[in-house]
């Protein structure tokens, strides 16, 4: 326990030069930004919140998840029925229980209660899905991703089924996303260093020794799991008030596979990596969304084939998993000593089992 200090000492830089860049792009955004670049920037804060809470749990475990968007979505459709004005609920979401119907709550206060539903459902599903282990475990959080999907898809008089529910405040900006962001990261920071993301880690990379040691793995997996469903969960909230609207579609399939290709192509062990991922693929993600537009030259316009930049996004992602494993951070952190990069989390089993003795 005595060396608990120094571990938060050499640590303590990476969140906060991560909130420091994100702040200055807010800043330049804000004041430089065209209304569409800041809109873009919000949906890149936004997708931040989401990877970053990917990493809570796939960075310190070591089981990739593809049920994890279902948190957002749960966390969206909560914050549509507390901040809808009830006389539209009245006559779109019949179905919801009369106590939710004729509520209506600030932004600022409907957020965290989406968060907190969320990692209560988490809470609930987890207990069985935890106790799997490997592709097992993925393939149950790809069951939950369907089920969800499903579920609020046709759930008509409570959901809207598959159509739009519209009527969201509308308040998000920059600052708004900025702000999610780092209330992210600096959650994914101090459930890292906890106790708890210790032990995850040590039974990530040396399971057999981190039982012997007392370590409950189903346990630990559980916390994580509930921990990046809160985070995946605010995040959810943030894109309805983003959008002003939502429908299950925008939580399924394809928001899942670009976060992972962002997770993996920053580095899904590094909270660094995971930022640095987001915004990689962002700028790719924007330059791929332009061409696809078209570009002029002269009086030709030049325009790539709608879908580009779906396979973009599979074959960098491909390319990073053959060549950099380890993501364009190499799953580094930023410490004090050895400026910019040196603190590797890729096998910190021994570390981790020394700290919690």
């Amino acid at each position: 326990m005595s060396q608990r200090p120094s571990v938060i000492r050499q640590t303590i830089l990476t969140p906060i030069v991560l909130i420091a860049a994100l702040l200055v792009m807010a800043a330049l955004t804000y004041y430089f930004g065209s209304r569409a670049f800041n809109r873009t920037a919000v949906e890149m804060f936004i997708n931040i919140m989401i990877v970053v809470g990917l990493y809570a749990f796939v960075g310190n475990s070591g089981l990739l998840s593809f049920g994890h968007i279902s948190f957002m979505c749960l966390g969206a459709y909560m914050t549509a029925w507390l901040t809808i004005p009830p006389v539209m609920k009245s006559i779109t979401l019949k179905g919801l229980p009369v106590w939710l119907l004729h509520t209506q709550l600030p932004m600022w206060i409907a957020t965290p209660i989406s968060g907190f539903f969320a990692a209560l459902i988490a809470l609930i599903i987890g207990r069985i899905i935890m106790r799997l282990s490997g592709i097992a475990a993925s393939i149950a959080t790809f069951g939950l991703l369907g089920v969800v999907n499903n579920i609020y898809s046709n759930w008509d008089s409570v959901t809207g089924g598959q159509g739009s529910i519209v009527g969201i405040p509308p308040t998000m900006n920059v600052w708004t996303g900025w702000i999610g962001a780092a209330v992210a990261i600096v959650i994914a920071y101090l459930y890292a260093i906890s106790r708890s993301g210790l032990a995850l880690r040590a039974t990530r990379d040396e399971a057999v020794a981190a039982s012997a040691s007392g370590i409950d793995i189903v346990r630990e997996r559980l916390i994580a799991f509930v921990v990046s469903a809160f985070i995946i969960g605010l995040a959810g909230a943030l894109y309805a008030h983003f959008l002003s609207i939502v429908n299950p579609g925008s939580f399924y399939l394809r928001t899942t596979f670009v976060t992972l290709s962002m997770l993996v192509v920053g580095g899904m062990y590094s909270l660094t990596g995971a930022v640095v991922g987001v915004v990689a693929m962002s700028v790719l993600i924007e330059l791929f969304r332009n061409l696809e537009k078209g570009v002029s030259f002269g009086s030709h316009t030049v325009a790539l084939p709608n879908g580009v930049q779906e396979i973009a996004i599979g074959i960098i992602t491909i390319v990073i998993l053959m060549y950099l494993p380890t993501g364009l951070t190499r799953n580094l952190e930023f410490r004090w000593r050895g400026w910019p990069l040196q603190r590797r989390l890729q096998r910190p089993a021994q570390t981790a089992l020394k700290e919690l003795n």
